[in-house]
């Protein structure tokens, strides 16, 4: 939002992001919660594929990973969002009672924050003045604390994105085995995690503006290490079993 005082442009930097910024943290957590399915289900269903050629087996075994694996997601990040959210309200208590105590030095503190971002001392004080008249809580919160009082992260849709997310990428394996016959199973279980790890990896890496080779190669490279080593201890098992 760019609002002028005194003929001057001033950028709020911090608010066209907050929302932006909560939808890319949205957008991460969804695209690590599937790779997670991914490498993890991939890892049970070719581990016991190596273990064993009866179908059953192999898809209780996936299905049992994924319904375990998504609520363990769903659970941490719930336990974890709801820590954050806790933590969130204590700090815009403690703000709120500081707003009540001693307006005139909160007012100047952000002040200070905005001659920091590079506005001179007068109209550093103009904008604080006129955002504290507005919305005092507001203004101190997304400047000082970085949090948005009207939208506080929910722990339970934090929890529901988990594991649907974390669901959508576990499936991937389960249905490339299912689908596959017995002598191919375990290469059209690698073949579409492949796939599956390449299009998180380029999605994570453009949401970071990171290197998308590397992202893609790190992603791959431990998907396909998790299913040769759970593939051969797989067989080993089978084989002393057997």
């Amino acid at each position: 939002m760019t609002e002028t005082i005194d003929g001057d442009a001033v950028e709020h930097a911090h608010e066209p992001h907050q929302g932006v910024g909560g939808k890319l943290n949205w957008l991460r957590a969804g695209v690590l919660g599937a790779n997670d399915g991914i490498v993890s289900v991939a890892g049970i269903v070719v581990g016991v594929a190596g273990a064993t050629t009866e179908s059953t087996t192999i898809l209780t075994a996936g299905i049992a990973g994924l319904v375990a694996g998504a609520f363990s997601m769903a659970g941490g990040e719930y336990v974890s969002v709801s820590t954050q959210r806790d933590t969130e309200q204590a700090l815009l208590r403690l703000e709120k009672q500081e707003l009540k105590a001693m307006p005139e030095a909160e007012e100047r503190e952000l002040a200070e924050i905005y001659e920091d971002k590079g506005l001179s001392p007068e109209l550093a004080s103009q904008v604080a003045r006129e955002l504290t008249e507005k919305d005092a809580l507001q203004a101190h919160a997304e400047a000082e604390l970085g949090i948005d009082p009207d939208n506080l992260t929910s722990p339970w849709q934090a929890a529901w994105a988990s594991l649907l997310a974390f669901s959508v990428g576990a499936l991937l394996p389960i249905l490339s085995i299912a689908w596959a016959g017995v002598s191919l199973r375990v290469w059209a279980c690698a073949a579409a995690v492949v796939v599956g790890l390449t299009l998180t990896g380029w999605v994570s890496a453009r949401l970071g503006d990171a290197n998308v080779g590397r992202a893609i190669l790190r992603n791959v490279g431990v998907g396909a290490l998790t299913m040769v080593v759970t593939y051969f201890v797989g067989v080993l098992f089978g084989t002393t079993v057997g």
